[in-house]
């Protein structure tokens, strides 16, 4: 631990060290849930989770994880958004009360979904995949960075958009056992759009744009790397957003095109047979 803080202080991260007990303790606990908890409630309450491979169980327990961390950190994201500490200085603001153990959960889960990136994906594909939540949310980048403390008024607000993931994350376990294309996927589908939509898109675009200007007026006080860091990290996530979000209609619409022909063919079989 004293060790872990020297090093955190010896790079700049001066609210680090208070932090590491939460961040250590959130790294092991999403372990935990990640080893032992997902896999063994799933292989007692679910055929479908029994019949996978190695990699299809894999998945479904990094599902399970990131629910839990979606549904613990969207709560503490919201409790942040009050903070008057962070909204009198939007750059180097801090509230240990709430920037400390939001940024330190969020920080643990995002270290634990890289561990398990590098120890379970090889390809390129999966690499490219999860190069935006390297770039944004791990050490030596965006939320670990913030522990400078720099713009955790905004690292509250970015942690919002993981309000759609619970969504997201509910639709895959739909497709997964059976469900695909039930009334259900289709309310949650709404809800996933919505959510999307709203948070990541709109209100997404709107803290982007304060965001920005936030970094300008401060771009003579910091090193030029956190501007390049946070700046094109931004840029990056809300063109990936635009970009998944065309791609989740796409997949809602060729689903339920193909439900809805699935029940015209199978409604006229029954009348022939009339």
């Amino acid at each position: 631990m004293k060790q872990l803080s020297d090093l955190s202080l010896s790079l700049g991260l001066t609210r680090f060290p208070e932090n590491l007990h939460t961040f250590l303790s959130s790294l092991f606990f999403f372990l935990v849930i990640h080893q032992a908890f997902a896999p063994a409630i799933s292989n007692s309450l679910s055929s479908n989770f029994r019949a996978m491979n190695r990699r299809g169980r894999n998945n479904w327990s990094i599902h399970i994880v990131s629910q839990i961390h979606a549904l613990i950190i969207v709560p503490m994201a919201l409790r942040a958004l009050s903070s008057p500490n962070l909204d009198k200085d939007r750059a180097f603001g801090w509230d240990e009360e709430t920037s400390g153990p939001l940024q330190a959960i969020a920080s643990a889960y995002f270290v634990w979904d890289t561990i398990d990136a590098a120890i379970n994906y090889h390809e390129l594909g999966f690499i490219i995949h999860g190069a935006p939540h390297l770039c944004f949310r791990l050490a030596p980048m965006i939320y670990i960075m913030s522990f400078s403390p720099f713009l955790s008024y905004y690292a509250a607000r970015c942690l919002l958009w993981e309000t759609s993931t619970i969504f997201l994350n509910i639709h895959w376990f739909l497709d997964k056992t059976n469900r695909t294309g039930t009334t259900f996927q289709l309310v949650n589908g709404i809800f996933l759009l919505a959510t999307f939509f709203g948070v990541r898109l709109v209100y997404g675009g709107y803290v982007s744009y304060n965001f920005f200007f936030t970094l300008y007026e401060v771009r003579d006080t910091v090193p030029m790397v956190y501007l390049l860091v946070y700046g094109v990290g931004n840029i990056v996530l809300q063109a990936l957003n635009v970009f998944w979000f065309t791609k989740m209609i796409a997949a809602l619409r060729k689903r339920f095109a193909v439900d809805r022909k699935s029940v015209k063919a199978n409604g006229k079989l029954d009348a022939k047979k009339e």
